[in-house]
């Protein structure tokens, strides 16, 4: 058990053998999870208390106003809950537009704060991302239409290499980005949920002492991602030849499904090393049970969300483009020819501003959505509702015996 400020770590949790989407409103809650392990006082905005030594013991339900500890009804039997609504969410299982809601509620409710952070990281990510294309990116090698066998093969692994070496400055300096404003808007929902102020200062300092941990779950994660890929196209490369390719694309496919059930399964580690401060592995460990039962509920928040951040960047990104090329005669060439270094300034700036409004929009979407995934699996495993009832201070959710 985490003894530190913040979420309590829930050790052997409900969600050890409680399959997700199981209506709880009348059920007991094991004191012993993290169901009755608030303390009699209030504990930091945002945050979680140590276990409290004054928790009701095993099977005994947590109280509720005037229901004996379980959660008022809702008109008529099976019911929708009735339920407090201290800050962005409801406190009780969310449906997929609640989380959303909430996401966006977040970002109108705190918009100081994450306009701050969003716009600040935003600005500094594209402005290295412009000076990196400008001036680091190396010549594309050239091709040549009319080559064939091991030659057309050699000039295809050279073109590989050089967009992958081309795309790695970018997907670094994004990664960083991502992990900073994840970590800071973490601690703003957290505050949200709650229905609590919270300043830039506040989050940052809030945030700061999980940035290395965040970052090596970042990196670990990408480790496993490009481990998994070199095992499914290797084979394929070694053979050559049209089974080669065969090969090659057989062993893209496979690689592809076992990294997005894997991306799927970790992806509430971020919120639970914010959140509960976990270790790196503890909270894969953690998201991969919150997850258990729940992947395809999972996997299509996740993908609505996706689809959600691709229209905001097209609805955004396509007139920016338009417009930079307009403004740059030699944009278009560059964009055809796929020389970044042809780019003019006109069209890098212009271009970037256009990222830059949509970073700025779909960060906080992107860390609402999965902040409020991870509190509404614990919701439904682990009567979290409870808990934040009374860290909001709401009457009758009080500690007693």
């Amino acid at each position: 058990m985490n003894d530190t400020p913040g979420w309590a770590s829930p050790g052997s949790a409900p969600s050890d053998d409680q399959k997700a989407g199981v209506p709880r409103p009348s059920e007991p809650v094991d004191g012993s999870g993290p169901a009755g392990n608030w303390s009699s006082t209030q504990p930091p905005a945002g945050q979680w208390s140590p276990p409290s030594s004054s928790a009701p013991g095993p099977g005994t339900p947590p109280p509720a106003p005037g229901w004996g500890g379980r959660r008022p009804q809702g008109p008529g039997w099976g019911g929708r809950p009735d339920a407090a609504k201290p800050g962005v969410i409801p406190l009780r299982p969310l449906g997929i537009g609640e989380i959303l809601d909430g996401a966006v509620s977040t970002m109108r409710a705190h918009w100081r704060t994450v306009l701050g952070i969003t716009l600040a990281v935003s600005v500094v990510a594209q402005t290295a991302n412009i000076l990196v294309q400008r001036y680091l990116l190396p010549e594309p090698p050239s091709v040549d239409a009319d080559a064939t066998g091991s030659e057309a093969l050699r000039q295809a692994a050279d073109s590989l290499q050089s967009s992958l070496t081309n795309s790695a400055p970018p997907l670094l300096i994004t990664m960083l980005a991502t992990i900073f404003t994840t970590a800071v808007l973490t601690v703003v929902i957290s505050r949200s949920v709650l229905g609590r102020p919270v300043t830039l200062s506040d989050a940052w300092a809030e945030a700061r002492p999980r940035m290395l941990p965040l970052l090596g779950l970042t990196l670990l994660l990408a480790l496993i991602a490009a481990a998994i890929m070199t095992a499914g196209l290797l084979p394929g490369f070694l053979l050559g030849d049209t089974a080669g390719v065969g090969l090659a694309f057989l062993g893209l496919l496979a690689a592809c499904v076992v990294l997005l059930w894997l991306m799927v399964r970790f992806c509430l580690a971020s919120p639970a090393l914010m959140l509960e401060r976990q270790s790196i592995t503890a909270s894969m460990r953690r998201s991969a049970k919150l997850v258990r039962g729940a992947w395809w509920r999972t996997f299509g928040i996740l993908a609505l969300t996706w689809l959600l951040t691709l229209v905001v960047t097209l609805v955004i990104g396509i007139p920016f483009g338009i417009i930079a090329m307009v403004v740059d005669g030699g944009g278009m060439g560059a964009f055809l020819t796929d020389d970044a270094n042809s780019f003019g300034w006109p069209f890098l700036i212009v271009s970037g501003i256009g990222d830059v409004v949509v970073s700025t929009i779909t960060y906080p979407l992107s860390a609402g959505v999965m902040a409020l995934l991870y509190v509404d699996q614990r919701i439904r495993r682990e009567a979290l509702d409870l808990e934040l009832a009374r860290a909001a201070g709401l009457p009758g959710y009080d500690n007693r015996s």
